[in-house]
């Protein structure tokens, strides 16, 4: 089998170590989402779900509670208050215990309160559009623009309908919207959130600051600050801007939790993991997200028990399922669940590109490998991407797909010093350079490699087989195959040892090989090919050629040539006796 055979076979891990490096990236794509914005959302919903009169009304207890934003504080004093009020008064308590579920992030008994109170007191003023938003977190983004449709316009309602849009795709109605905003902070922030979902982090930088100039108490914005940084790889940074808020409001869940992400990429997903255990079972507004990166901090853990459920929540997390599947061989699984996917962002294309080449690769299709390429090549090639880490590895996986080995290396070499001990890194790094011939190279990226399983893989040991004669070690090649189990792909090793040795001038570890596979598939081919190896082997000994020597000399020839059923064997046999003085 030739080299670039061997390579093909392999591309999957290539593309899996794409895949990891870009989403952590194994599984390793912390959400720091905000959804529609999470912290945005709650703002705008917070303003609408009380009206003037539930202020007034409400005990001074209370309003210490949700200025200390103490919302379960707050639910438990309204549920001990509810039963003594009086009819009209029980109503705003609806309301106020819909905002406290809102802001826990419970979204679901936030929706269910707003529901009691439409069958109570359908006038009750917002009502539809907080009923909406609740839909809107939850997911439900079909019956959220049901619901609405039937609602006066507002700037809250017009925001909504913006952030549907953009669920649905419908590019045309979200700029349609976008021409509504005005320069209210609200609308801006808005904005700002749909350049941060589509990826213009700069952008939403940009609108941040120039919010933050006008509205310096607005200290939340640190944090959408803080989250563009953090898209951006800019780790110390979003750390730096995130600790001014944290100052102020030490408890934070979004902020503790885009702390602990900083972590994740700093050091590891332990030390990540520490930052936000004091919030990760408490049920706080954020529950889905912690649950999310809990996942990704310990390695893909308990990911199809929690991921399926977060899919139209947090969009990372059918990133990261995808990714499990992936790494676990699911790959079917993997492309059903990207399958109506649109990419929009880069490592949504670099993913969909690997899936494509894992499928295609499992079903030995050229029409999901030519989207990986597509894909791959889209990333890149982009202005924006091409000297970046993700980009110089997606063009060299592109390459790779096209088996242009020497345009791989020149990517792969631009980004080697960031990937010095990464395994999968290493293992692509050698099947370009045994591609391209450089085999000492590839040998020794080879054997730096820890990880057993992929050492145990068909293609691993196809290639350090290959490299091991072609740097003058075949027994070593030999020795690779007498260790591996009876399989059709032990008889393509063979038969890749007994011709590369051949070629090499390895004559009698290439006589040995044809003559294992002359004994399991007696042909003319596998019988010409021991025979010239044999020739070859007594050449050597008549030459004194140093090269692979059978131990006892033409003893063993003769014993490999007695084996064969072939005819012509008892004749070289002759031969070889009647001039053995001269091979001695």
């Amino acid at each position: 089998m030739s080299i670039t055979q061997a390579t093909q076979t392999d591309t999957h891990e290539f593309h899996a170590d794409a895949e990891c490096i870009y989403f952590t990236e194994s599984l390793n794509h912390p959400s720091n989402n905000k959804i529609l914005s999470r912290g945005k959302n709650d703002s705008a919903s917070s303003r609408h779900l009380p009206n003037s009169n539930a202020s007034k009304s409400a005990p001074p207890s209370l309003e210490e509670f949700i200025m200390k934003r103490d919302y379960t504080g707050a639910k438990v004093f309204l549920e001990f208050t509810l039963d003594s009020e009086e009819q009209d008064k029980q109503i705003i308590i609806e309301q106020w215990l819909a905002f406290c579920y809102f802001h826990l992030g419970d979204y679901q008994q936030a929706l269910d309160q707003y529901q009691h109170i439409q069958q109570l007191e359908p006038a009750v003023e917002d009502l539809s559009l907080n009923r909406a938003v609740c839909m809107f977190y939850l997911g439900m983004y079909e019956d959220a623009q049901n619901l609405i449709e039937q609602i006066p316009n507002t700037a809250l309602k017009l925001r909504l309908m913006f952030h549907l849009a953009h669920k649905f795709n419908n590019e045309e109605e979200v700029m349609n919207l976008l021409e509504t905003f005005q320069l209210q902070v609200e609308d801006q922030l808005s904005v700002a959130s749909m350049h941060y979902l589509r990826a213009h982090y700069q952008e939403s930088v940009d609108i941040y600051k120039r919010l933050l100039l006008d509205n310096k108490d607005y200290t939340a914005i640190n944090v959408y600050l803080a989250l563009c940084f953090y898209k951006m790889d800019y780790y110390d940074m979003a750390q730096e801007v995130l600790d001014v808020y944290l100052t102020k409001y030490a408890d934070s869940t979004i902020a503790i939790n885009l702390k602990a992400c900083n972590r994740f990429r700093l050091f590891s997903g332990r030390v990540a993991e520490q930052e936000i255990k004091n919030i990760s079972d408490n049920g706080t507004f954020g529950a889905d997200l912690i649950r999310h990166n809990l996942v990704v901090f310990r390695n893909g853990e308990g990911a199809l028990q929690v991921l399926p459920t977060l899919l139209n929540i947090i969009p990372e997390a059918r990133l990261n399922l995808a990714i499990y599947y992936l790494k676990n061989g699911e790959v079917q699984e993997a492309h059903s669940l990207l399958k109506e996917m649109q990419p929009t962002i880069p490592h949504e294309y670099i993913l969909k590109g690997v899936v494509h080449a894992s499928l295609g690769q499992q079903l030995k299709s050229q029409e999901h490998i030519k989207t990986a390429q597509q894909n791959l090549h889209l990333v890149g090639s982009s202005t924006a991407e091409c000297d970046t880490i993700p980009g110089r590895q997606a063009m060299a996986s592109a390459f790779f797909l096209y088996g242009q080995f020497e345009e791989v290396l020149v990517y792969m070499n631009s980004i080697r010093s960031y990937f010095v001990n990464d395994d999968i890194f290493n293992y692509n790094f050698a099947q370009a350079k045994c591609a391209t011939g450089c085999y000492k190279e590839a040998e020794e990226l080879l054997t730096q490699i820890n990880d057993i399983d992929m050492k145990n893989q068909h293609t691993y040991c196809m290639i350090l087989a290959k490299c091991h004669i072609h740097c003058g070690c075949p027994e070593l090649a030999w020795n690779i195959f007498i260790t591996r189990n009876s399989s059709s792909e032990a008889f393509l090793l063979l038969q890749m040892i007994a011709n590369e040795c051949y070629k090499c001038g390895e004559f009698w570890v290439a006589a040995k090989a044809f003559d294992m596979l002359e004994k399991l598939d007696p042909s003319p081919e596998n019988w010409e090919g021991k025979r010239g190896a044999c020739a070859g082997v007594l050449y050597g000994l008549v030459t004194k050629y140093e090269k692979s020597r059978p131990h006892n000399g033409i003893a063993d020839v003769i014993g490999l040539l007695r084996d064969s059923s072939n005819p012509q064997a008892e004749s070289m046999i002759k031969v070889i006796r009647k001039n053995a003085n001269l091979l001695k």
